[in-house]
């Protein structure tokens, strides 16, 4: 170990300072620097210091530094008087010379005088030494380690190398960088390096690249990882390895520094060596091209360690390590620490801009503190001068910018690899997601004509050429400037896009992002319909949004790709943007404007706002009047749609006879069975049912159904549609198992065929539930709706219409399973929701209100649930009128109420003058009438007349037994009444 006095300015050299003393330690040696500035006091004490060192280091730059008056007649400064003391007293001396000034303001330039004597001083050391000059951190290391071990082999400090060869430095042979200032995020990845380089799996040493894109901070990595093993190696030794002759040149110094330069070929000279020795060892090769150009310079035997970063990513299986970029929140916390701006929401948003790589993210770190200016700032000033600040800033431990580190490689590309820079440029236009290239270059009709002149003699011989785009895409990776993402997909950084952008003159951009929106929108399918081709649009989706305009044919199929597929939120915010876009260029009724206003009322619609897009519809239909014509296909089908929207808004009293006039009208325009005709059909059958009459929309819908199979297909989704609402009457009608059964039946082909998620197999699925509840298993359909209720919420949101729905089957199926409180409370939790997002007086909300009081009185409050049911009623036969089914059972539960309240007589005469409405209504087997059945025995029981409520109690069990089935609850209920009132004579009431 050296005692080392280390001498320099300190306001213009705190980094230089810093390196080179943290060097001196990791290398084993004691750095003095005692050195306090403007104090006349100290430097006597300086000077003494200086006398007692082994070793001098002086570090020069372009300012003079504090000059003592006392005793000092040429008013030199003390750095001077030091360095002059070094050569009077014997000490060897080792210069460092800066040759750039990375901030003229610490520099005296602007002080002829003084500057006159920094002249002067780095003239007297250049006489006096051989300084080695640095104008980064890696310059002044080299020459830090070269000059330090050639004046201690000076000094004679040597032991005995391995085998007698010769001999070598005392202590470790040491030549690294600087461990770097500022490294976060990488914890993992260190680990991960250190368990590779840690196995003993052969004879050799282990060997590991670090691979990724310039400024990725592959040599931080590995230098962290370096200075890490310094106590268990006794070689540690950094080599430039993008030059060849540079490197050669680096084991010429490592064999000098081990003793054996005597041996010949340097590099066969230290592989002996290292192979000899009983210690390991750890050799860095930074920054090379590839596998080739450092294959002869990795040592074949010994116990060593080899790290090599390269930004290509071509190595050896098990080699490679890629070295990502940081993730969003650990390069937000990097520059909030880094500045000590505490703004995360600017720190955040520039992470994201700058996309977590390391090297852009220190660059404006470096640039915020050379200024002084704050996160935000620094954020609006990239967003509007993005090319400027990527060349500006100087990051600390690197002497290039982002704008510089890529120069080089674009420039190597260029001249070697004309195809891979055209395929770069494409991609500069494409979202930073990954790009399904094997989509885009394919040869497609009209497509040439499209590519510019300075475009297509680079794209053209890619198209349909897999092994011409496989050579750019291969050229690209010598560079880690795409990454393969599998499946012929690569992703490129978002500023690697910026950079190639920047670099290009304006027509050559346009030229190439006119290219990438054609190639794009030519990929997308024609029709957007069909599953088979959403995973098409899936893929493209990212890169039409940005390459191609909103009004654009491929904007719009990509819009319809994101509705059919069930994103009905993301559907309807891109709708709004090609419909104002459309209306902007067009007019406001052109044709292809009053298209886009249909589609972004319909998925208004479908995200969760029907009464919005009834209200466009409603707008939308008096221009389709106008400009089209009242009987024109498109006005049909927004009425169609008006019709639909009206309904699901909440005015179900309006909505059939709409669809009862439009019915002729598309018979007459589109013929029988066209598509449009079948679909208002299916809709009528819908709203018939819905509007009371279950039997009939069952009919309805039955009638239908072979139809819509033999014209549009049996998978069709609007066949499907019409299987579900079959499936739904025939349970409304009375069969509840049948319409469990069918329901389970269409589940599985709408799963396959529109994916698990999609809103349609999650309503399936709600459906299901609840028939299998209907069918007499409450318990099994209220977890089936509670497993659904979270992906609901997930896909379509926790207040869209289909949720609060599941929400009010799962209170509704909870109290059918036994828990009539829990019931109860979640209904009433439900309500003032569904109020507020459809409407108070919305069927739903009714039928919530409904729920609430029944459970209520469920839950052991009768008179309430009586005076709620009453409230209600009234509002139900004003919206459904006197004799609908859903207004049926309002007032069955009032006359039930009514008798736990207390009032048996009058519970029995409400429901008797009930029954044969209800009887009339759905019919003699109804399970609705047969519930109602079941009531008046029991209130006639209670009434006072066990005998009768036991003859009604009788003659009701065989018929729920053949209807529901001997185990289903209601059948259930009814046997007990019936023994009840067998044994004890009594009322008949289910204990």
């Amino acid at each position: 170990m050296a005692k080392v006095y280390v001498s320099s300015t300190v306001a213009d050299l705190k980094r230089e300072r810093r390196a080179v003393m943290d060097w001196l330690v990791a290398a084993g040696h004691q750095p003095v620097h005692s050195y306090l500035p403007d104090s006349d006091t100290v430097r006597d004490s300086c000077l003494d210091d200086v006398d007692t060192s082994d070793l001098y280091v002086l570090i020069v730059g372009h300012r003079c530094g504090f000059q003592p008056s006392d005793d000092n007649p040429e008013g030199l400064s003390i750095t001077q008087l030091e360095f002059r003391r070094a050569g009077q007293s014997d000490i060897p001396r080792v210069a460092l010379l800066r040759t750039s000034i990375p901030d003229v303001s610490l520099s005296d330039l602007a002080d002829p005088q003084r500057l006159a004597l920094v002249s002067a001083f780095r003239e007297e050391v250049a006489r006096a030494v051989r300084p080695a000059e640095f104008s980064d951190q890696e310059g002044l290391i080299q020459g830090l380690s070269t000059g330090v071990q050639a004046e201690l082999d000076k000094l004679g400090t040597r032991s005995p190398a391995g085998r007698g060869a010769g001999r070598r430095a005392a202590g470790p042979v040491l030549r690294l960088a600087p461990r770097p200032v500022f490294l976060a995020g990488r914890e993992e990845l260190l680990a991960e390096l250190g368990g590779r380089l840690a196995r003993d799996d052969s004879v050799g040493p282990r060997v590991v690249a670090l691979t990724g894109l310039g400024g990725a901070g592959k040599t931080s990595v590995a230098l962290e990882y370096a200075h890490r093993q310094l106590g268990e190696v006794a070689v540690a030794w950094q080599f430039p390895a993008d030059d060849p002759a540079v490197l050669a040149a680096g084991f010429g110094e490592l064999a000098a520094q081990l003793g054996a330069a005597d041996r010949g070929d340097p590099v066969a000279a230290v592989h002996g060596v290292l192979a000899a020795s009983p210690a390991g060892w750890l050799l860095v090769f930074d920054n090379a091209p590839d596998r080739g150009s450092v294959a002869r310079f990795v040592p074949p035997t010994g116990p060593g360690r080899v790290l090599i970063t390269s930004q290509n990513q071509i190595w050896p299986p098990g080699q490679a390590l890629q070295v990502p970029v940081l993730d969003p929140q650990v390069a937000a916390g990097f520059l909030a620490d880094r500045t000590g701006d505490p703004d995360r929401r600017a720190a955040l948003d520039l992470a994201g801009e700058l996309d977590g790589l390391p090297l852009a993210l220190e660059q404006a770190a470096a640039y915020l503190h050379a200024i002084g200016d704050t996160l935000a700032g620094y954020l609006a000033l990239f967003r509007q001068r993005r090319a400027g600040l990527l060349a500006r800033g100087e990051p600390i431990g690197y002497s290039k910018t982002v704008a510089s580190t890529w120069a080089l490689a674009f420039e190597r590309l260029q001249q070697t690899e004309p195809g891979a820079v055209g395929l770069l440029r494409l991609l500069a236009f494409c979202a930073p997601e990954a790009v399904p290239l094997r989509l885009l270059l394919q040869h497609r009709p009209g497509l040439e004509g499209k590519l510019g002149p300075d475009v297509a003699p680079a794209l053209v011989p890619l198209l349909d050429n897999r092994l011409a785009a496989g050579d750019a895409v291969a050229a690209l990776r010598r560079y880690s400037l795409v990454t393969p993402a599998g499946n012929g997909l690569v992703s490129v950084h978002r500023l690697v896009q910026a950079v190639t952008i920047d670099q290009m003159p304006g027509d050559l951009a346009g030229q190439w992002w006119q290219a990438a929106a054609a190639l794009i929108e030519a990929a997308i399918p024609a029709d957007t319909n069909p599953p088979e081709a959403w995973p098409v649009c899936a893929a493209l989706l990212p890169h039409a949004r940005v390459a191609l305009a909103d009004d654009s044919d491929g904007v719009a199929r990509i819009a319809n790709y994101l509705g059919e597929s069930g994103s009905y939120a993301a559907a309807r915010d891109l709708e709004r943007k090609i419909a104002d876009a459309v209306e902007r260029i067009l007019g406001a009724e052109h044709p292809d404007a009053l298209i886009a206003r249909g589609n972004l009322a319909r998925w208004t619609g479908r995200a969760g706002d029907p009464a919005g897009a009834r209200d466009q519809f409603a707008a939308l239909l008096a221009a389709c009047e106008r400009v089209l014509g009242a009987e024109h296909p498109d006005t049909l089908r927004v009425r169609r749609s008006l019709a639909g929207w009206t309904g699901s808004a909440g005015d179900w009293a309006a909505v059939w006879s709409q669809f009862a006039a439009l019915l002729p009208a598309c018979e007459r325009i589109f013929g029988a069975e066209h598509p449009d005709t079948l679909d208002v059909r299916a809709r009528l059958a819908f709203w018939t049912g819905v509007a009371g009459d279950p039997a009939a929309a069952r009919d309805q819908s039955a009638a239908l159904l072979p139809a819509c199979e033999r014209v549009l297909g049996a998978e069709h989704p609007d066949t499907l549609d019409v299987r579900a609402n079959l499936a739904g009457w025939t349970g409304s009608a009375g069969d509840r198992a049948a319409a469990r059964d069918q329901t389970a039946a269409l589940l599985p082909v709408i799963e396959r065929i529109s994916g698990a998620e999609h809103p349609k197999t999650l309503i399936t699925r709600g459906n299901l539930a609840l028939w299998t509840g209907e069918a007499g298993d409450p318990a099994a359909a209220r977890d089936q709706t509670a497993a659904l209720l979270p992906v609901m919420e997930r896909v379509l949101g926790p207040e869209h219409p289909d949720t609060l729905r599941v929400r009010r089957d799962l209170a509704y199926l909870t109290g059918e399973a036994g828990d009539p409180a829990a019931a109860r409370d979640q209904t009433a939790a439900l309500l003032p929701v569904m109020e507020r997002v459809v409407g108070p007086e919305h069927p739903d909300t009714l039928g919530a209100r409904h729920n609430l009081a029944y459970w209520t009185g469920e839950a052991g409050d009768p008179a309430a649930a009586r005076d709620q049911t009453a409230a209600l009623l009234p509002v139900r036969e004003r919206f459904f009128g006197a004799e609908h089914q859903g207004t049926l059972a309002v007032r069955r539960d009032l006359a039930y109420w009514t008798g736990e309240a207390g009032d048996p007589a009058a519970a029995r005469d409400q429901t008797a003058a009930l029954l044969p409405v209800i009887e009339r209504i759905s019919g003699a087997e109804h399970p609705e009438t047969l519930i109602t059945r079941g009531n008046l025995a029991l209130w006639t029981g209670e009434a006072g007349d066990p005998a009768a409520a036991r003859d009604q109690f009788a003659a009701l069990l065989p018929v729920m037994e053949r209807v529901l089935g001997p185990e289903h609850p209601d059948t259930l209920r009814v046997r007990r009444s019936l023994a009840r009132l067998d044994r004890v004579g009594g009322c008949g009431r289910d204990p």
